[in-house]
């Protein structure tokens, strides 16, 4: 099996680290340097005897010229998260095998939001800005993380993985997400309930057109004192405007945004300013050595393909159209 690492040279070396490229030169021929979008621009046909291309961010759009330099090429590695950038139609027409780090990608976002949680279950944030502030150890009131309530909004593979690591807690969960009717362990509520109820509100819907702006100031204005709104998804989910006006009469509130929108905020946003907001600079995601992890799920994938069996990780086409 001949194969070729297809992304740019950053992304080659966040996502497969020593041990991946090793174990991967064990099972497939790389019969050529990285090719980076730009090199194949100039030289489409080193790609002629690939049956397999492992890639990236950075992955060059797949369409009809790619392909047709490629006529061996039966499926595609791809150790990062969403492909809409880079499938065609005529990707999909040749039946081209694809498989996501999605899953990997979202293990990080897990854990980001779990610590975010049970922090803000203690009203960390704000405990710490009233120490500073009193110049004193002044506690505010806190749930803490016995029988108080989390609240999630979507339940994708992201809030799944979430609810399952609540459940460790001893937390009420309750979730909102149309399209899912129920969940073990979970109290489905409507998106009113969710900030009405929860101590600590976490964001995981998907950008769609049919997302945007579905998080109003009005749902924020109705969360309990000193409480936590988190969003890990997209900036755009999140209006904006009304959330800055609501954390400005609601010092009490706290939210905390690894994504907004534009990202990153412009220089005169209020959200650099406003105490009762912490921002992270879209680290929710895999950094550093998390990143091998998507390289290590592409390496048990081609394992699978190899073996004859089915991507774990693999995508359709209708799935790839309700994806981020």
């Amino acid at each position: 099996m001949k194969g070729l690492y297809v992304l740019d040279q950053n992304s080659f070396d966040l996502l497969y680290g020593p041990a991946e490229r090793d174990a991967i030169a064990e099972r497939v021929e790389i019969y050529g340097p990285l090719q980076t979008a730009e090199m194949l621009k100039e030289n489409p046909a080193i790609l002629q005897e690939a049956e397999a291309i492992f890639s990236g961010w950075g992955c060059p759009v797949l369409g009809e010229e790619l392909l047709q330099a490629a006529p061996n090429l039966k499926v595609v590695f791809y150790a990062a998260g969403s492909i809409k950038y880079f499938v065609t139609e005529a990707f999909w027409q040749r039946g081209i095998q694809i498989s996501s780090g999605w899953v990997a990608m979202g293990i990080p976002v897990v854990e980001y939001s779990l610590a975010q949680i049970l922090y803000g279950l203690k009203s960390g944030y704000q405990q710490a800005l009233n120490c500073r502030k009193e110049r004193a150890f002044a506690r505010l009131p806190a749930a803490g993380a016995f029988g108080s309530t989390v609240g999630l909004i979507s339940l994708g593979s992201i809030g799944r993985m979430l609810a399952d690591r609540l459940k460790t807690f001893e937390v009420n969960i309750i979730a909102y997400d149309p399209y899912v009717p129920a969940y073990p362990g979970v109290t489905m509520v409507s998106l009113n309930e969710v900030f009405q109820r929860a101590d600590v509100v976490s964001l995981h819907t998907p950008w769609l057109k049919e997302t945007e702006g579905m998080i109003r100031g009005a749902h924020l204005a109705m969360m309990k004192r000193f409480s936590t709104f988190i969003n890990t998804a997209r900036g755009a989910v999140v209006r904006e405007v009304e959330m800055i006006e609501v954390l400005r009469q609601r010092p009490d509130l706290m939210a905390v945004l690894d994504v907004t929108y534009p990202e990153p905020p412009v220089p005169e946003s209020p959200l650099y300013d406003l105490p009762n907001v912490i921002l992270t600079p879209h680290i929710a995601g895999p950094v550093g050595l998390e990143c091998h992890r998507q390289g290590q799920y592409m390496l048990a994938e081609l394992k699978r393909y190899q073996a004859g069996e089915p991507l774990q990780y693999g995508l359709t086409r209708e799935q790839v159209k309700i994806m981020a």
